[in-house]
């Protein structure tokens, strides 16, 4: 008897096609996954519309629509929005790397690659993000103003929604639940970002500047606790 596993759908975006046809081949090599292919960024919202994959690679410095446009319409769209992304750059600036992950994106990976670099960077953010997909559902915490709906991935302040990228919404969902905690940022990048993706502290930072932003009135209850880290004060 044949049983039939579902592969699980990636997709590459880079407009240069030896980088494109180089992780094709070594990705689908491994049997659990099937890949497609843009060399642009507006084939790549097309296709990520169309098949809906698992996971995106996305090269940053491309022609026309770069990849830092490409990831803010796919989380801006509530279809597309809970997609995780990698970037795939060249580009070596700190600063290049907070944009990146404070637009939403779940790994940032520097060229030149390695195919089995992207392949134990791919089947992390895989098990993370399918782990933190089950803690959300039919999850619905209130303080306050403040409504977090895990189920559909939603922010209400005083009964507006808010758009939050997704790390921006892991963290606020994170310290709602474990209110009156101090962590470091150590801890909250784990917490997060995962045990294996390697960003700097200030990542943390920069994250929650634009939550007490969001939260206007609220925004005094995220305390930093100098030389210890941060609390969601009661």
């Amino acid at each position: 008897m044949n049983i039939l596993t579902t592969k699980i759908k990636i997709l590459i975006v880079d407009d240069e096609k030896d980088i494109v046809d180089i992780l094709k081949y070594n990705i689908e090599k491994e049997n659990n996954y099937v890949v497609s292919t843009a060399y642009n960024g507006r084939d790549a919202l097309k296709i990520s519309n169309i098949e809906k994959p698992e996971l995106i690679i996305l090269d940053i410095m491309m022609p026309g629509m770069n990849g830092y446009d490409v990831c803010k319409s796919l989380k801006s769209d509530i279809s597309t929005k809970n997609i995780p992304i990698i970037f795939l750059t060249a580009k070596e600036n700190e600063i290049d790397e907070i944009l990146g992950l404070e637009l939403g994106a779940d790994d940032y990976i520097q060229k030149p690659v390695s195919p089995r670099v992207v392949l134990a960077r791919i089947n992390s953010v895989l098990r993370r993000t399918k782990k933190g997909a089950s803690e959300y559902i039919s999850d619905v915490i209130v303080f306050k103003g403040i409504e977090i709906n895990g189920e559909n991935y939603s922010v209400k302040i005083n009964k507006r929604e808010i758009f939050f990228p997704k790390k921006e919404f892991q963290l606020l969902k994170f310290f709602l639940t474990n209110r009156g905690k101090v962590f470091p940022r150590e801890q909250l990048l784990k917490q997060v970002w995962g045990e294996n993706i390697f960003v700097v502290d200030r990542t943390v930072d920069v994250h929650l500047v634009r939550i007490r932003e969001k939260l206007g009135e609220y925004a005094n209850h995220i305390e930093t606790i100098k030389g210890f880290g941060y609390r969601f004060r009661e």
